[in-house]
């Protein structure tokens, strides 16, 4: 499908059927495979033929939507995972060994946050974070000799800070590690962090991928370009043999195209069992069939309701790259020239005591854990997605006390605001 535009390949990337096979990807519902002989099973455990023995570790059905979602960020190999959460482990366990660092941006989901901050730091990994808006000077200084992934967000959830890709890839370059980019928000319909030099890109496909919120996951993608061997003193688990898998090295076996997926299914996959089913496959494969139809939508809704609020005095700010205002407007020109998302992030004079009110009469959005579907929901980070953070650490990520995200859905954009209007005025 390369040599497709992206719209096809929401629609057929991944799945090719034969005379007389299903034209919708099956479900194959099964958790395990049958084989003639010992030995054909014998060389799957080897990695030395492709198919299916158990679905913890693959299904077909997961590895065709995994494929597809390859296809759209232009990757080499992907997988799917039970969550967003689960992705964002793997692609950075993955890489990461007790006594080792990550550098983080600051401005990221509550949930990675504490993913990072705590239960990978009780596992001996530790992480610096660094503001997105920070100097090359700033983000070099936040490196150390055993740093061995830099991780942000195109679009943060929910402070909607736009990445600036080239420079943090262009530092996790200079000091010989990867960039891992959560491209979650804007998919590979509005960005593609691969064309700006990140390395791993992961999504949680619940969101817009989905579309429907219908069912919970993840996936990891490798873009097939960071040198693994060239950096082999630094990722042992990569360039070293796996004993725990018949001494492969995944770097020399399968290359810089495939070496960081097998490991990821391989080894992670098969320990931490965190699988995505072939039935949420089946749905996310749905939704990924109008992604390209659906976000045009959610990203018009979102300037029209962006712009709207920024005209209202009951509004102190409101965050939105696609406002010309706005501090993240010239880097959305560049990595986001087709719409960054649906998403809007507004801050109500009155701080929280506001943001209760002001929710609690809407009647089209829901007050929701939950964004980035045909329905609009809105929720106060602070006091749920971020409750597990101090003040200073939701200064630091850009998520005040009273902000409001409110994910706009596909509904009329009218409407959208009309509702919107009838809850400012409640206040």
């Amino acid at each position: 499908m390369s040599d497709y535009r992206i719209e096809t390949t929401c629609v057929q990337g991944g799945y090719a059927p034969g005379s007389g096979e299903p034209r919708q990807i099956p479900i194959i519902q099964s958790t395990t495979f049958k084989y003639a002989t010992s030995e054909a099973m014998g060389q799957l455990f080897d990695l030395e033929a492709s198919g299916y023995f158990y679905s913890r570790l693959q299904n077909p059905t997961c590895d065709q939507v995994a494929a597809k979602i390859a296809a759209l960020e232009g990757g080499t190999a992907a997988m799917l995972t039970s969550s967003g959460q689960a992705a964002n482990f793997f692609a950075l366990f993955n890489l990461c060994n007790c006594g080792d660092h990550i550098v983080s941006s600051s401005t990221i989901y509550g949930g990675t946050f504490n993913l990072i901050s705590v239960t990978m730091a009780k596992m001996g990994i530790e992480a610096t974070f660094v503001s997105p808006d920070c100097t090359e000077e700033e983000l070099n200084a936040a490196f150390r000799p055993n740093t061995r992934a830099v991780f942000g967000e195109t679009i943060a959830n929910p402070a909607l800070t736009v990445l600036d890709i080239e420079k943090f890839a262009g530092a996790a370059h200079a000091h010989g590690v990867p960039l891992v980019v959560d491209n979650t928000f804007p998919t590979p319909v509005g960005c593609r962090p691969f064309e700006w030099g990140a390395d791993i890109v992961t999504h949680s496909t619940t969101k817009y991928m989905d579309g429907h919120g219908v069912a919970v996951g993840g996936a990891v993608v490798d873009s097939g370009k960071f040198d693994w061997m060239a950096h082999a003193d630094k990722f042992p688990g990569l360039c070293t043999p796996d004993e725990s898998y018949h001494g492969i090295t995944y770097a020399e076996k399968f290359g810089q195209a495939g070496a960081f997926i097998t490991k990821c299914t391989a080894q992670l996959m098969r320990d931490l069992g965190c699988t995505q089913s072939p039935q949420s496959a089946f749905y996310l494969n749905l939704g990924l069939e109008s992604l390209h139809v659906r976000m045009q939508r959610h990203c018009e809704n979102g300037q029209a309701v962006a712009e709207f609020l920024a005209s209202r005095p009951e509004v102190e700010a409101v965050h939105y790259c696609g406002l010309p205002g706005d501090p993240y407007h010239a880097l959305a020109q560049k990595y986001l020239p087709n719409g960054s998302c649906g998403v809007v992030s507004f801050e109500l004079k009155g701080g929280r005591p506001a943001a209760e009110v002001f929710m609690s009469k809407l009647r089209l959005a829901a007050i929701e854990t939950h964004v980035a579907d045909a329905r609009t929901c809105c929720l106060n980070p602070a006091t749920s997605t971020h409750r597990q953070m101090t003040d200073e650490q939701l200064l630091a990520a850009g998520v005040p006390a009273g902000l409001v995200r409110m994910s706009c859905g596909l509904e009329a954009k009218e409407d959208l605001i009309g509702d919107i209007q009838q809850a400012l005025e409640a206040i």
